[in-house]
């Protein structure tokens, strides 16, 4: 399958909670997934005092950290433009390919997107004012004329982000459970 698949909303609306109700889902399914996060913080991974810090401060282009229970890549940007979401599926591709991606934001690239939409946060839809949106995930009725999932149903959820791709999820019987 290898497609993206992005789910975008306002800060608080339950995006990252979706995707995590999401993953075992696809797993118990057979499904390898991978997520791309977008955040528009400048995030810290560890102390300046830390050997892998220091090597990015001196000027190193990438570091991979490496441990026993994973690795990470850092890529300082430097004075380049942030790469767009085709260019960091491509990467992740490469690295580590995958039958979904799951994208946590950028609302404005043009792959398959949901909204994650709760009214009691009290701000408006991006429904109204963004194209190409797909669905609306919510916890209350919306009225709007996509497609209105419950996003307390995530399997529901699942099953229309793969059908919307052109796949299933396998009958629930079939689905692997861990132990």
């Amino acid at each position: 399958m290898n497609k993206a698949f992005a789910l975008v909303g306002r800060s608080g609306s339950g995006k990252t909670t979706l995707i995590e109700a999401l993953l075992p889902i696809f797993a118990a399914a057979g499904l390898r997934v991978n997520v791309i996060k977008h955040s528009h913080h400048d995030v810290q991974f560890e102390p300046p005092s830390k050997d892998s810090a220091r090597f990015r401060a001196a000027g190193a282009a990438e570091v991979l950290l490496a441990t026993p229970y994973r690795f990470a890549i850092f890529h300082e940007l430097q004075d380049q433009a942030e790469p767009d979401l085709a260019a960091q599926l491509a990467q992740l591709a490469r690295l580590a390919p995958a039958d979904l991606t799951l994208v946590e934001g950028f609302k404005a690239f043009h792959v398959p997107r949901l909204e994650v939409f709760r009214p009691s946060l009290g701000q408006a839809p991006l429904f109204r004012e963004l194209s190409g949106l797909c669905a609306v995930a919510s916890d209350q009725h919306v009225d709007c004329s996509l497609p209105l999932l419950d996003l307390n149903q995530p399997m529901r959820v699942a099953a229309f982000i793969l059908e919307h791709l052109g796949s299933r999820l396998p009958k629930p019987d079939n689905i692997r459970r861990k132990g």
